[in-house]
């Protein structure tokens, strides 16, 4: 059947929609404490985006499989750009909470259709380097968002402009053609509900589900661990993010070529080799800047192959209900993001901060098993 699309201009369109999940995520962290000086109750936000990314991530793989990626793209992108422009406009926390909604079901929805829609329009030569390079805008969205918030006070300004910013690659959009629906033969509520008794897809769910603990408690644990055992001030130790994201956006673009050489599973014990050695060094010399920041880029860099060497084996084994088969293993990823990070809570609540890089550790080891048992797997 004759292709009706430009590849380059649909992952284009890819790349600017995962740039928006990446502002998503990172949306809250910069401006959660002027807002909640503002808005009494605003710290209770991310829980409600939360609830809009788990919904999203369960409703894009079998609404893409049956009616395509085009239209929800865009609706999921005016989602997430009317869930931006109600942070910068509202002060009443009802309002607040139905824009961090939309925000967050718009960026699950994009995360989740971004990764399956770049799955579908590349072979398996090329698709674990284009996923890769996917998620590298991920870093790119997070990044921009965060200096833009650095360099400029007032939050709403960076809002703003970020909203503009949107509004453009939205109408761009527009014109793009996208691919079909899947052949509808190949859709229905019992062939998605099918797919959970396939072994291979749940242990390579399994695989993401250690893999967003792992960044799930990085990301929200790292500053108070710093805090206490390190000892460093609270700039200090935000900062060691943005060193995280450095770090993951530099792992994520030279992928494909890595992948090229080393082969999937070849590349994923590389990337985890790198994060463990970034986790030791976390925990060896949490109290040396210099050593945390460098440990912080390695973790990030080690962290930056799993979702798309992952996603490069569910795409290449479930092709007909891609999109479905991906909605599966993120919704199972997101579950273990929310287990991690109530487990660490609990620890940090006791005061066992030393937990966090030994959880790390632990997560990096159940990855480093479980893959070769899922391609094993999923190759009979």
């Amino acid at each position: 059947m004759e292709k009706k699309y430009s590849t380059p201009l649909v992952f284009m369109a890819a790349c600017a929609g995962m740039s928006f999940f990446g502002i998503t995520m990172l949306s809250l962290g910069p401006i959660l404490g002027p807002l909640n000086a503002l808005v009494e109750g605003a710290n209770a936000l991310p829980s409600t985006m939360s609830i809009g990314i788990i919904i999203g991530t369960i409703l894009f793989g079998p609404v893409v499989d049956k009616f395509g990626y085009k239209w929800l793209l865009i609706l999921a992108s005016a989602c997430a750009l009317g869930g931006v422009q109600g942070l910068a406009s509202f002060n009443e926390i009802r309002m607040l909470h139905c824009s961090i909604f939309l925000l967050g079901l718009g960026g699950g929805i994009l995360n989740g259709l971004t990764n399956a829609l770049v799955s579908d329009i590349y072979d398996d030569n090329k698709r674990g380097g284009r996923l890769g390079l996917l998620g590298a805008f991920y870093c790119i969205g997070a990044l921009l968002w965060t200096l833009l918030n650095y360099f400029i006070p007032d939050f709403r300004i960076p809002l703003n402009a970020v909203s503009i910013i949107m509004a453009i690659l939205i109408a761009s959009f527009i014109f793009i053609a996208f691919p079909k629906a899947k052949p509808q033969e190949n859709v229905s509520l019992k062939k998605s509900l099918g797919l959970l008794k396939y072994p291979a897809l749940i242990l390579f769910a399994v695989v993401l589900f250690f893999q967003c603990a792992f960044e799930g408690t990085s990301g929200n644990f790292t500053v108070q661990y710093l805090n206490h055992i390190g000892g460093m001030d609270n700039a200090t130790a935000t900062l060691a993010m943005t060193w995280f994201t450095i770090g993951m956006l530099c792992g994520r673009l030279p992928l494909g070529g890595i992948m090229n050489k080393l082969k999937e599973l070849g590349t994923l014990y590389l990337y985890l080799g790198v994060a463990l050695a970034g986790v030791i060094l976390f925990f060896i010399e949490a109290s040396s800047t210099v050593a945390v920041y460098t440990a912080m880029a390695l973790i990030g860099f080690g962290a930056g192959a799993t979702f798309p060497v992952v996603l490069n084996f569910i795409g290449s084994a479930f092709r007909e209900l891609s999109g479905t088969a991906f909605s599966i293993a993120m919704f199972i990823g997101l579950c273990g993001q929310s287990f991690g990070n109530k487990f660490m809570g609990m620890q940090f609540d006791n005061a066992g901060y030393m937990s966090l890089p030994v959880t790390l550790i632990v997560c990096v080891v159940v990855m480093v098993i479980l893959v070769p048992l899922a391609v094993k797997v999923s190759k009979k």
